[in-house]
């Protein structure tokens, strides 16, 4: 069968298709049910959305079946679907949704009290488990797919707008088209032999692209089943892999030590999973997961922009993400010259010592499959100079041209798999009444991705109060759930450049070691003194994940 250049087609070839094809709880729905489900909601949206408007949907939901049937329902109609993400609040969400212009959002019982007292002018609101919406839907029932669009499909059709955070401050909505999703589908299907006998489980929050690119597509193009979670479980993902008969799935480094710290069991390999393919396990967590559980994890490195991609080859060594897709001309360059950087140089024990001089910005010279941001030309212009698309990750590339994560550049953070800027939780912590400057930026974490740190300069006479400082936070409506600092540097004065700007290298140098007043946050959300013993934990956790070179000097450390 030919590949589809469509996401409508690929959902259009479910029709007929009367095997299992959707899986939730106990729930499950043949491919021709999910097809004749997209359809109808694709006529209600068709019905819904005002003429003239733009053919945007926001979908604010667990994984519940409801966030594939408007994944797909979207696609027949040729409109447009904006992940929410639930972990923002206030005013920051509602920005989320009116920026992207969605004329209707998606969203559960659970989820409306997010939406309290949010100026959302025009939004139409469908709660899907209530007797309101099932009504609504029902007089659609008989459609099918093809018979209402908005917009006729094509490749060029937008299909996502998924939010991504940089140094500019508020997130930026990644465009992702009809073809270029379809492509992907297409492509891990061909990477990972993957097809019509598979079950994807999706336990990674569908409004990020990991689950719908990585996860999602995928089975829509080999024809395969999906099973969903509504949120990541530890504790019942084995149980959910066995009911639902899953053999793929796509994680994050966070879940990967998660699933590890569960108590083992005589039966960990009995399963009829196979393979897991995501982002930011440590070698030494994948190794453990494979000796445990019996799955190989593939670690691969796509930014989330579409802009440069990296596969593994069965010759990666351990440590490295891969080598450049066939299609890019990936560099290690320096960020403000532009200059290629020099090949990395390791010790017999694989410690990296040129990091100085080997660390650099990945960029991609060749053709870049980057589709821009939604109504953003200031960060279309920042993210591809020169004809280049810059990446924002640090790397740096061995002597066989093997690449290496090292990091993000100095205003994003990645905490938990989700990027986050600088400088909207700097516009927070500012208004604490003791603080008199503030600074935010990343510090690796043990097991993967960043840690959040804030250097705190206080104001004249004033002395930090833990337990006050974590009110505060608490009291933040805006603070999303990842952006409270794990650590906290109190400073005499904030360290500046000669042009006064934050001196943000110089702090994520100093990092959490250097200096007596430090403190971390515990598991209740105490701040409490960082002191040696601490120190010396958490060096110990770095180096059984595999990642002490993240605290030399030489690889940029914090």
């Amino acid at each position: 069968m030919r590949s589809a250049g469509t996401v409508a087609e690929l959902v259009q070839r479910q029709w007929g298709d009367h095997r299992p094809g959707l899986r939730h709880e106990d729930t499950v729905l043949s491919h021709h049910q999910v097809a004749s489900g997209a359809a109808a909601r694709a006529a209600l949206l068709a019905d819904l959305l005002p003429a003239g408007s733009e053919p945007h949907l926001g979908v604010l939901l667990d994984n519940t079946p409801e966030f594939p049937l408007w994944l797909s329902a979207a696609a027949l109609a040729g409109a447009a679907v904006a992940g929410i993400n639930p972990t923002r609040r206030g005013a920051e969400l509602a920005r989320d949704i009116t920026h992207t212009e969605c004329r209707v959002l998606i969203t559960e019982r659970s989820r409306l009290p997010l939406l309290d007292g949010l100026e959302l002018p025009g939004v139409r609101v469908l709660v899907t488990d209530t007797e309101a919406y099932a009504a609504l839907l029902a007089p659609y029932a008989g459609a099918e797919p093809g018979d209402t669009v908005i917009a006729r499909p094509g490749p060029g059709t937008r299909m996502l707008l998924y939010f991504t955070s940089g140094s500019t401050g508020a997130p930026k909505a990644a465009l992702c088209t009809q073809g270029r999703l379809a492509a992907a589908g297409h492509s891990l299907v061909e990477h990972f032999g993957t097809g019509r006998e598979d079950v994807h489980y999706i336990c990674m929050p569908m409004f990020h692209g990991n689950a719908v690119i990585a996860d999602w597509a995928p089975a829509l193009a080999g024809g395969a089943a999906v099973a969903l979670r509504r949120r990541f479980s530890a504790s019942a993902f084995l149980s959910d892999v066995r009911a639902h008969g899953a053999t793929y799935f796509t994680y994050v480094g966070r879940a990967v030590q998660y699933l590890l710290a569960t108590p083992e069991r005589p039966d960990d390999r009995e399963h009829p999973l196979r393979i897991g393919f995501g982002t930011e396990a440590s070698a030494v967590d994948a190794a453990r997961f494979r000796e445990r559980f019996g799955v190989r994890l593939v670690e691969g490195y796509g930014s989330s922009e579409g802009g440069a991609a990296i596969q593994r080859t069965p010759d990666t060594p351990p440590g490295a993400i891969g080598r450049a897709a066939d299609r890019d001309d990936l560099a290690v360059v320096d960020p403000v010259t532009g200059r290629e950087r020099v090949a990395a140089v390791f010790d017999e024990g694989g410690k990296l010592l040129n990091g100085a001089a080997a660390i650099g910005e990945l960029v991609n010279r060749g053709r870049t499959p980057f589709e821009g941001y939604w109504r953003n030309e200031e960060a279309d212009a920042a993210r591809v100079r020169g004809g280049w698309y810059w990446t924002g990750d640090l790397f740096f590339r061995d002597p066989d041209g093997f690449l290496y994560f090292a990091g993000r550049t100095e205003d994003r953070l990645r905490v938990d798999s989700e990027n986050l800027a600088a400088a909207m939780i700097e516009n927070i912590l500012a208004r604490w009444a003791d603080a008199a400057a503030v600074a935010v930026y990343a510090v690796p974490d043990p097991v993967a991705g960043d840690q959040v740190m804030a250097a705190l300069a206080l104001r004249e006479g004033a002395r930090f109060d833990p337990a006050a400082f974590a009110a505060f936070l608490r009291d933040q409506p805006d603070l999303g759930t990842k952006m409270a600092p794990r650590f906290v540097r109190i400073v005499p004065t904030m360290p500046v450049t000669a042009t006064n700007k934050v001196h943000r290298v110089g702090l994520r140098l100093e990092g959490f070691r250097a200096g007596a007043d430090v403190w971390c946050r515990d598991r209740e959300g105490v701040y409490v003194p960082f002191g040696e013993k601490q120190l010396t934990a958490l060096t110990v956790e770095f180096e059984e994940h595999g990642r002490a070179g993240l605290l030399s000097s030489d690889a940029g450390r914090v």
